[in-house]
């Protein structure tokens, strides 16, 4: 990591009135959790068909390979702990998250459950395919295989968004207004170059917020201030040191 940068990357979050998280799957990668569109030889799209494991047409199709698929990710991430990088932030309680991923890591390391908003939904729950709103918390050690909603009998599935599903309106919305009223974006595990999350920084940095990137890899995007490449589990913690971070 270059040492400049870090020193740089300090000064505008000590400069910072309000910050805000935007993490992606790199940030749970470095606890074992599988990426998806990543180049490692285990990302989930280089061993599965996103169309017929994340899509309604999938689901249609076959949905017990769908609810079996996702119950054998479910004990992945149950048997995944927290890493230094979400132990970081969970040292600044007061931090909004906006994240991604669909697992629990963040709230099992400390983030107050009401400080995440997860864009793509939960893995830890399931909902009702139809449109009757019954949603349950799932056990990620035990979880239900493929059922009939209680409330009117269609199946339920996980609580995530799949290909060609728009993201929950209410969650976008509380998304962009975190956006607008920071004046320091952490983009964590991700390059954010990807629709819609490309517009999420394009938002931030049209309100004059400066945008820090912590990932392995560099962005696609020039909306960028700042660029710390290298684990998050390494990088955050002497990033976040003798701050009190808040949204």
């Amino acid at each position: 990591m270059d040492e400049k940068l870090l020193t740089q990357a300090r000064d505008i979050l000590g400069k910072a009135e309000r910050v805000a998280v935007f993490s992606g799957a790199g940030l749970s990668a470095e606890s074992g959790i599988a990426t998806f569109r990543g180049q490692e030889p285990d990302a989930l799209w280089s061993r599965f068909d996103p169309m017929q494991l994340a899509s309604v047409e999938g689901f249609a199709s076959d949905p017990a390979t769908v609810i079996d698929w996702y119950n054998w990710r479910r004990g992945k991430l149950a048997q995944a702990q927290p890493n230094a990088a979400h132990r970081a932030m969970a040292g600044h309680p007061g931090l909004m998250h906006l994240t991604q991923n669909v697992d629990d890591l963040l709230e099992r390391a400390g983030v107050p459950e009401s400080n995440v908003l997860h864009l793509h939904g939960s893995i830890g729950k399931d909902r009702c395919h139809a449109a009757c709103g019954i949603e349950e918390d799932i056990s990620l050690e035990k979880p239900e295989p493929l059922r009939q909603c209680k409330g009117c009998g269609a199946y339920m599935r996980p609580a995530v968004v799949w290909f060609g599903e728009t993201l929950p309106q209410y969650i976008w919305g509380q998304t962009q207004a975190v956006c607008i009223g920071v004046d320091c974006l952490l983009l964590v595990g991700t390059s954010a170059s990807v629709y819609p999350a490309i517009t999420l920084v394009d938002l931030a940095r049209s309100q004059g917020c400066r945008v820090i990137v912590v990932n392995i890899e560099a962005s696609k995007t020039k909306q960028t201030d700042i660029e710390l490449i290298g684990p998050a589990g390494e990088i955050l913690p002497r990033l976040l040191e003798g701050f009190s971070l808040k949204t």
